[in-house]
């Protein structure tokens, strides 16, 4: 269930990500849910490896390479979906920031209404 609700969570949150930046486009809720999930997807495969092939880049940027890395994952996965759409690098990497915020508070929120002591 904790799992179901992130997901529809996250789906919303690129909504909003399309809705406040124009950079990314999203056709309809379905789209979101799809693209939701293979940026999930990515970031769970294939951004481990890419983390652990620029490590040398991400050590000598203080970790900011990492954003690049997010931004990658993102601009991916909206050129393989249809209906989710991010104009360029920039637009990527503008949109994985706002999304990374939004995972961020609803991670707090999924884990504070799920948590054994909530009421």
């Amino acid at each position: 269930m904790k799992t179901l609700a992130r997901w529809l969570l996250l789906a919303a949150a690129l909504l909003l990500v399309a809705h406040l930046y124009s950079g990314v486009s999203v056709a309809s809720f379905g789209a979101a849910l799809v693209a939701a999930l293979v940026i999930g997807l990515f970031n769970t495969l294939v951004r481990p490896l890419l983390v652990l092939l620029t490590l040398p880049v991400t050590l000598l940027t203080l970790g900011l390479f990492l954003f690049v890395i997010n931004a990658l994952m993102f601009w991916a996965a909206a050129s393989i979906l249809e209906g989710f759409h991010v104009a360029g690098f920039t637009a990527a990497l503008i949109g994985s920031l706002l999304y990374s915020v939004c995972g961020v508070v609803i991670d707090a929120a999924v884990e504070r209404v799920f948590s054994p002591g909530a009421v």
